[in-house]
């Protein structure tokens, strides 16, 4: 009731305590405003209710703050422990009660819907999920992936784009996708409700993961419309084989004794619990799902274990033979038992010690703090624009100082690299990251003066660039950076220092960064630094030798790509330098000035139809 303390209601709630029912079923606590606070099953109402009022209610700090704000109590006694299982979810799904482990899913990955409801389902991607009757299959993590995947069972397969309530709605005539041979027009009766249905069926156990099956079925499919002559149909099967080849092959083998089986794992800090659930079909890795726990931070492992098994299975449509966990948890013999209910077949719930299968478990676990690694990360990009707005150094700026023992901690990072294929087009690049950031207004490339095609030297290379880079930026007094960073290992780190001795600028603080072991070399150092995979101040520095890499081959590729235009362009007669800069201006490659049309040649300033006719001529024989 309004306004009494937790004393005052003890009396009270104990009588309804002893009001109970020692039957199976479920419970609810509300506080003095109606909210739910907790719900939770028992197989004796009033056994269980009882305990949260003992001296074992103060054994933790969550259960004592749950029992000062209990106002009422609700119970729902049921015939089944099967059926408290089922009622205890729904209620959670519906109230969210503050004090159960929510399993809260990540709602930046995407799903597949199969509108299955439908009479002609359609599929496509989407970012909610509605309870409307419809099959979605994800999350995705790997967006790129599923997307592939999904291209290409629409290359198989016939399925409807059009967003018709088909059969009530039906368009005056087949579309575009019908004429091109990309729907097969069920919207005109030219193909039955079962045959498309049997399609959306395959399709499910395709995105399923279970392919041969599918794939011993369209082999026959093939075969008997072979041996009928209908040949436009075995090669529409062909097609499909051919598609079910590819979408294997994207699938990782992690069990050559094949079966279907999930694995989860699970990894936590001081803020978030993170589960993953390993999909294996086929003995084939097919996907990831990941999922975050709230409400978590006092509770066991068993106890995390549970509620995620129980929220995820319990509104899933599709369940494997087998579930993989690390150790057993609560309620774990009557979920398997509602499991194999659910889908009609053998389930079990195992902890494997040995093999391939704890290997699975291992690696959702892996998963799982990986996830939390690039979680925590980008907590800590935030803080740090934030405090970079706020002009306070960043903690990985900060972390930086520490571990490389800098005078301060480095907001400005300049980074140098070089790009060079046997010796050709050799060229370099420097990179400016403010607190973390590119600040391509910064950005710098180089054209090698001094490199030998037969034996480039990536020494002096490096010298090269970083000695002109800083003997212009002091003779036009430009900023200079708090670090600098070089890709490479002890030999660049040297012959950068020499070109920054020269140009005047031997007291910046500087570094290289070596790929293999991700090592940091310091001057004058024998022992290289080797920071956490985790270390945000290593994110940074790793961070900026990629993007000085990708920026320098990108200089390299568009060198090259000028290099070979200029080369077949230069045995047409009638081009010199100045014709082919007009070329190079305008079309940019040598694939695009032979895919131009003659009259887009002859547009170009300098080049009249003849010389056009001359070039189609010439690069006809690149065909």
């Amino acid at each position: 009731m309004k306004g009494e303390t937790a004393e005052e209601r003890a009396p009270r709630l104990k009588e309804q305590v002893r009001g109970l029912p020692q039957s199976t079923g479920v419970y609810l606590f509300r506080d003095e405003d109606g909210e739910a606070l907790y719900v939770g099953k028992a197989k004796s109402l009033r056994s269980r209710v009882r305990s949260y009022f003992g001296a074992d209610a103060t054994r933790s700090l969550k259960l004592s703050r749950l029992a000062r704000e209990i106002d009422q109590i609700e119970s729902f006694p049921v015939q089944s422990e099967s059926e408290a299982l089922l009622l205890e979810w729904n209620l959670i799904k519906e109230f969210s009660p503050p004090f159960n482990i929510q399993l809260r899913d990540d709602k930046s990955y995407p799903y597949i819907k199969v509108t299955v409801s439908e009479p002609y389902p359609r599929i496509f991607v989407t970012r909610r999920l509605l309870d409307d009757g419809s099959r979605y299959l994800g999350p995705f993590t790997d967006v790129g992936a599923m997307r592939r995947a999904l291209r290409t069972i629409k290359q198989m397969y016939t399925i409807r784009s059009c967003h018709y309530k088909m059969p009530d709605e039906l368009p005056p005539r087949p579309c575009l996708d019908y004429h091109i041979g990309r729907c097969k027009a069920p919207c005109a009766g030219l193909q039955s409700q079962e045959d498309y249905r049997a399609m959306i069926d395959e399709i499910l156990e395709i995105l399923g993961g279970r392919t041969a099956g599918v794939r011993r079925s369209v082999v026959a499919r093939m075969k008997d419309a072979s041996e009928r002559m209908e040949y436009e149909q075995a090669a529409e099967m062909r097609d499909v084989l051919r598609g079910l080849d590819v979408l294997r092959s994207r699938q990782a083998a992690v069990d050559a004794r094949g079966g279907d089986h999930d694995a989860i794992g699970f990894a936590r800090d001081e803020q978030l619990v993170c589960g993953v659930v390993l999909r294996v079909r086929e003995g084939r890795l097919v996907g990831r799902r990941v999922h975050y726990l709230g409400n978590a931070e006092e509770e066991e492992a068993s106890a995390l274990l549970g509620a995620f098994v129980k929220g995820f299975y319990m509104r899933q449509d599709e369940i494997p033979g087998e579930l993989l966990v690390s150790e057993p948890f609560d309620d774990m013999e009557l979920v398997s038992e509602y499991l194999a209910a659910r889908r009609e077949a053998p389930f079990r719930v195992s902890s494997p010690v040995r093999g391939p299968k704890l290997d699975l478990v291992r690696a959702a676990a892996k998963n799982a703090s990986h996830i939390l690694d690039q979680d925590r990360l980008e907590r800590a990009t935030v803080r740090a624009r934030r405090q970079a707005r706020e002009g306070s150094a960043p903690p990985p700026s900060i972390r930086l100082a520490e571990a490389l023992g800098l005078p301060s901690p480095p907001r400005t990072i300049v980074c140098f690299d070089v790009s060079t294929l046997a010796g050709k087009e050799s060229v370099g690049s420097a990179v400016w990251l403010r607190d973390g950031q590119p600040h391509k207004k910064e950005y710098r490339r180089f054209r090698i003066r001094d490199s030998a095609d037969d034996h480039p030297d990536d020494y002096a290379m490096m010298q090269e660039i970083v000695g002109r880079y800083f003997d212009r930026r002091v003779r036009e007094s430009h900023d200079l950076p708090d670090l600098v960073v070089v890709d490479g290992g002890r030999g660049q780190l040297s012959a950068a220092r020499q070109a920054m001795d020269v140009a005047g600028v031997s007291d910046l603080p500087t570094v290289a960064l070596a790929k293999r072991e991700e090592e940091v070399f310091l001057p004058d150092t024998a022992v290289p630094v080797r920071l956490p995979r985790t270390d945000p101040g290593l994110h940074w520095l790793q961070r900026a030798r990629d993007e000085a890499h990708r920026f320098a081959l990108e200089y390299n590729r568009t060198l090259r790509r000028r290099r070979t235009l200029r080369s077949r362009l230069s045995e047409v007669p009638g081009i010199g330098p100045s014709r082919e800069q007009e070329l190079l201006k305008k079309f940019g490659s040598l694939k695009a000035v032979r895919s131009a049309s003659l009259e887009d040649l002859a547009g170009t300033r300098g080049i009249g139809p003849a010389t056009a006719a001359a070039i189609h001529e010439v690069l006809a024989d690149d065909e």
